[in-house]
C-alpha cells in the first residue's frame, strides 16, 4: 500500500515543481520562510516563471539539480491547504507519462480539475441568527419608525436555529439593505458556513427503499463469485478479477457486496462507468445502499458543474467520502485509502480518451490498482478480447455467471434480412414489417420499447437526383448530416453546419433528396406507426441541456415514456423491467468500418443492446435488421455464443499477429498540405528503420480512414510491438530529436493502444 507522505521542509529548502504552463519537467524553486513546515509533496502552489506567476505541483520535496543557488526563485504562494496530487497519484502521473508519451503536463490536468488549478473554493452561505442579548423590547420601539425591520426581528426570535440569508428574504419579502440594517446595530448575527453541492441528490430511481436499500437475495452464481472476490479483497494485495456474466445476471449486485465489505473496514473505492447516462442510475442503487451505513458516494464526471464537482472532490481530500462513482475521468480522483476499483462494461471505447493525454480508463485502472496492492474488478457480459486474452494467461482470474437472475430467459432474438424487406411493400424503409408490428403490439400491452441506431441526425445523405452531388464538408472528408430539427446540414467531426439548399449547389435543379436515416428520422417514423405513443430521442444532440437525460431516464422508467430512440448511450448497463423489445435498425453500421476490430464490436453491440430486453417478470424479444444476416458476429450474438465468438476471432487475430498478441501504437501526422506531410513521414520511417527497424514491425505511412478532418489531411503509421514499455522510450527518443526537424506546419502524436482507428 502507497504510505502518505507527511514530510514538509524547512524554509530556503529546495523543492521541485512541475509547472502547468506548457513545461514538460520539474523545475527547482525555494521555499520561503513564511511557508516553512507546510509544503509537502503533491500541493498546488503559485510560482514565477516566464516573468509571470503560474500555478505549478510539488513532486518532490528536494532537488539535486545543479543551479546557483542564488538564481532559484520561491514559491510565491499555497493556492490549496491539502495536496492535490496524492502519492498514488504520483506514482501513476509517472506511468502514464511514460507509457503513453504524454506530458506531465496535460495528465495533470486530467488528474486535477481546472476548478481546482484555479484556485476554486467551497461555496459559502451566510447564515443569521438573533444575537444573544437582544432586548425583544426594541421590536416594540422599531414598528412605527422601521416596521420591516421590526418584522424580521419578530420572526428571528421564533427561530431556534439560524436561517440563510437568501431564505429569510425571500421568505418576509424584503430587501438585504433591512438585513443589513439589523446587523450593523448588532441585532442580528451574520456567520458564513460551507455549502455541499450534491450532483444527483434526487432519488431518480424511484425505487423502493426496500429494493434498493436493502441487500438482494443472492443467486447461487452471486454467491460463489462474491465469496470469490471477498477472499481476493481480504488479501490486501494486488489481483484483477474479471466478472463475465450475462446481462441481467446481476453484476451490479455482486459489486455492491464488494463496495459494502470494503467501506465497511474504511476502505475507499472508485466505481467506473463507461456512460455519464449510466450514472444516475448507478449512483442511485450505490448511494441508497452505502447510506443505510453511513457511508458518503460521491459522483464524478465532465457534465457536472464546477460547483459540484469542487465539493465532490473536497469530501474526497478531507475524507468525508470514501465512494466515487463516474464516468472515465473518476479513475484519477483523490480517494484514500484505495482497496478497491470496480469497472463496469470494461469492453466499451468510451474508456479510451481520444484527445491527450490518450490514456484508456481501463488500463490505467489496472495500474493504479497495482500502485495500491488493490482489487481491481473488470465487468461485462461481452469482455473485450484483451481482457479474456489476460486470463488465459493466467495474469487476471475469470468469474463466471452463466445465468439470469430468477432464472429469466435471455431475450429471443429475430434476425430480418432487409435486402428482402427492400423487395416487398413500399420499398424498404429503415423498419421492418416484422419490427413495426412488434412495437404496435408492446404499446398495445402497455410495455416499453428501445430502437437503437449509432447515428444521431435526420438523413445521412444530401444527394441530388440530377448530376449525383453529395453535399460534403468542405473541411473534412466526409458526406454531412441532415438534421431536422433546424434543417441544416451539419458536420459531426468539425461541428460547421449550413442551412439546408432548397436547390443543388452544383446544378441549380431542385432535384435533391435525402438518404440514409438517423435517429431523428426513426423518431419521426415511429411516431407515424404508434400515433399515440410517447416517443423520445436521447442522443447527443437531443441531450445538450444539463440533466437532461436524467430527467429521460426517470420518465422512462416510471412509463411516462413508451418508446425510447437512442444512440450508444442507451446501449448498455441500463435496467428497465418493463422493456421487453429492442430493437437494431442498423446492425451492420459498426460491422463495414476499416477497423481490426469491426467484427468485435458489432458482437458487443447486438449482445449488450439485446441485454436491455427481457429484465423484468415478462419475457423480451431482440429485432436485429442487418443486410448481412450469415456474418459471424451477428450468428454468434444471436446465440449469445461468447465462447465460440472468442475462439474464432482469437484465431484470425493471431494469424494476423493483431491485439492481443501484440500491442499496437499508432502515429498520426497531419497538415494541411498533404504532399509536405508525406515528406516528413518518409523521413521519420528512416530515422525509425535505423534506430528501432529490428523490434518493430512497422506498417505505413498511409492515409488514416478519414483523411481530412478540420482542412488537416492525416496519415498514420502502425508500430507492431510484443511490449510498450521495451519499445515506447525508443520512439520517443527518436521523436525528441527528429521534432526539431519537423516542419512547424506538420503535427504528430502517439496513441498506445488505439481504439478508435478513424
Amino acid at each position: 500500500m502507497i504510505a502518505k507522505n507527511k514530510k514538509s521542509i524547512k524554509g530556503d529548502a529546495l523543492v521541485e515543481v512541475i509547472p502547468l504552463a506548457g513545461f514538460n519537467a520539474q523545475l527547482a524553486y525555494k521555499v520561503p520562510s513564511f511557508l516553512a513546515g507546510q509544503i509537502r509533496k503533491g500541493h498546488l502552489v503559485r510560482i514565477p516563471i516566464r516573468n509571470k506567476s503560474e500555478l505549478g505541483v510539488v513532486v518532490q520535496l528536494s532537488s539535486e539539480q545543479i543551479i546557483d543557488h542564488q538564481k532559484i526563485k520561491y514559491i510565491l504562494e499555497l493556492v490549496q491547504s491539502e495536496p492535490v496530487l496524492t502519492e498514488d497519484l504520483h506514482a501513476l502521473l509517472k506511468w502514464c507519462a511514460s507509457y503513453y508519451t504524454a506530458s506531465y503536463e496535460s495528465i495533470i490536468e486530467a488528474m486535477i480539475p481546472s476548478f481546482i488549478r484555479k484556485g476554486m473554493g467551497s461555496k459559502k452561505v451566510c447564515m443569521l441568527k438573533i444575537a444573544n442579548n437582544f432586548d425583544p423590547n426594541l421590536i416594540e420601539l422599531l414598528s412605527k419608525r422601521a416596521p420591516r425591520q421590526a418584522q424580521l426581528l419578530t420572526f428571528m426570535m421564533g427561530q431556534k436555529f439560524a436561517l440563510a440569508k437568501a431564505v429569510v428574504i425571500k421568505r418576509l419579502n424584503v430587501s438585504a439593505s433591512v438585513c443589513e440594517g439589523l446587523i450593523k446595530k448588532g441585532y442580528l448575527i451574520e456567520s458564513y458556513q460551507e455549502e455541499k453541492r450534491e450532483a444527483y441528490k434526487d432519488n431518480l430511481a424511484q425505487e423502493s427503499n426496500e429494493v434498493v436499500a436493502k441487500a438482494h437475495n443472492l443467486t447461487d452464481e452471486q454467491t460463489v463469485v462474491t465469496r470469490d472476490l471477498q477472499k481476493s479483497i481480504e488479501k490486501k494485495d494486488f489481483s484483477v478479477e474479471v466478472v463475465h456474466g450475462v446481462t441481467g445476471s446481476g453484476k451490479t449486485e455482486v459489486y455492491l457486496h464488494a463496495i459494502a465489505s470494503v467501506v465497511n473496514r474504511g476502505g475507499g473505492v472508485i466505481f467506473l462507468v463507461p456512460e455519464i447516462a449510466l450514472a444516475p442510475q448507478t449512483v442511485g442503487r450505490v448511494r441508497s445502499r452505502l447510506e443505510a451505513i453511513g457511508v458518503k458516494t460521491v459522483v464524478w464526471h465532465s457534465h457536472l458543474s464546477d460547483g459540484e464537482r469542487y465539493d465532490a472532490w473536497s469530501s474526497l481530500v478531507k475524507g468525508e467520502a470514501s465512494v466515487v462513482v463516474g464516468a472515465r475521468s473518476a479513475i484519477f480522483a483523490p480517494v484514500k485509502n484505495l482497496e478497491l476499483i470496480i469497472v463496469d462494461e470494461e469492453h466499451e471505447p468510451s474508456y479510451k480518451q481520444e484527445d491527450a493525454p490518450r490514456y484508456h480508463g481501463r488500463d490505467v485502472a489496472v495500474y493504479r490498482a497495482f500502485i495500491n496492492n488493490a482489487v481491481c474488478i473488470l465487468g461485462s457480459a461481452t469482455p473485450s478480447l484483451e481482457t479474456f486474452y489476460n486470463t488465459s494467461l493466467g495474469k487476471y482470474k475469470l468469474h463466471k455467471m452463466h445465468s439470469r437472475v430468477d432464472n429469466r430467459e435471455l431475450p429471443k432474438v429475430h434476425i430480418v434480412d432487409m435486402r428482402r424487406e427492400g423487395k416487398m411493400g413500399d420499398g424498404g424503409g429503415p423498419i421492418s414489417s416484422m419490427l413495426a408490428d412488434k412495437i404496435v403490439d408492446r404499446f398495445e400491452k402497455k410495455e416499453q420499447s428501445i430502437l437503437f441506431l449509432n447515428r444521431r441526425g435526420f438523413a445521412s445523405n444530401y444527394i441530388c437526383k440530377e448530376c449525383g452531388h453529395v453535399a460534403t464538408c468542405e473541411h473534412c472528408s466526409i458526406p454531412m448530416t441532415v438534421h431536422r430539427t433546424d434543417w441544416t446540414l451539419k458536420c459531426h467531426l468539425c461541428s460547421v453546419s449550413y442551412k439546408l439548399p432548397k436547390v443543388c449547389p452544383k446544378c441549380s435543379q431542385q432535384s435533391v433528396l435525402t438518404k440514409g436515416f438517423g435517429t431523428q428520422r426513426i423518431e419521426d417514423i415511429i411516431q407515424k406507426i404508434v400515433p399515440r405513443a410517447k416517443v423520445v430521442r436521447m442522443d447527443a444532440d437531443a441531450m445538450s441541456k444539463k440533466n437532461l437525460f436524467r430527467s429521460i431516464l426517470n420518465d422512462f422508467r416510471i412509463g411516462k415514456i413508451d418508446i425510447l430512440v437512442g444512440t450508444q448511450m442507451i446501449a448498455k448497463g441500463l435496467d428497465f423491467p418493463n422493456v421487453t423489445l429492442v430493437g437494431l435498425v442498423d446492425a451492420d453500421r459498426s460491422l463495414h468500418v476499416e477497423d481490426f476490430r469491426a467484427s468485435e464490436r458489432t458482437f458487443q453491440l447486438i449482445v449488450q443492446v439485446s441485454g436491455r430486453a427481457g429484465r423484468g417478470d415478462r419475457a423480451g424479444e431482440v429485432v436485429v435488421q442487418t443486410c448481412t444476416p450469415h456474418a459471424s458476429p451477428i450468428l454468434y450474438a444471436r446465440q449469445t455464443d461468447f465462447q465460440g465468438f472468442l475462439m474464432e476471432t482469437l484465431e484470425q487475430r493471431k494469424e494476423f499477429n493483431y491485439p492481443p498478441y501484440r500491442h499496437l501504437i499508432r502515429h498520426l501526422f497531419s497538415g494541411k498540405n498533404p504532399d509536405k506531410v508525406m515528406f516528413f513521414m518518409n523521413q521519420w520511417l528512416k530515422v525509425l528503420k535505423e534506430s528501432m527497424g529490428e523490434t518493430l514491425d512497422i506498417r505505413g505511412p498511409a492515409p488514416a480512414p478519414i483523411e481530412k478532418i478540420k482542412d488537416e489531411y492525416r496519415f498514420h503509421f502502425w508500430y507492431f510491438t510484443p511490449s510498450v514499455v521495451r519499445s515506447i522510450d525508443g520512439i520517443d527518443e527518436a521523436r525528441k530529436a527528429f521534432k526539431s526537424k519537423l516542419d512547424k506546419d506538420v503535427r504528430e502524436w502517439i496513441d498506445v493502444d488505439p481504439i478508435q482507428m478513424t
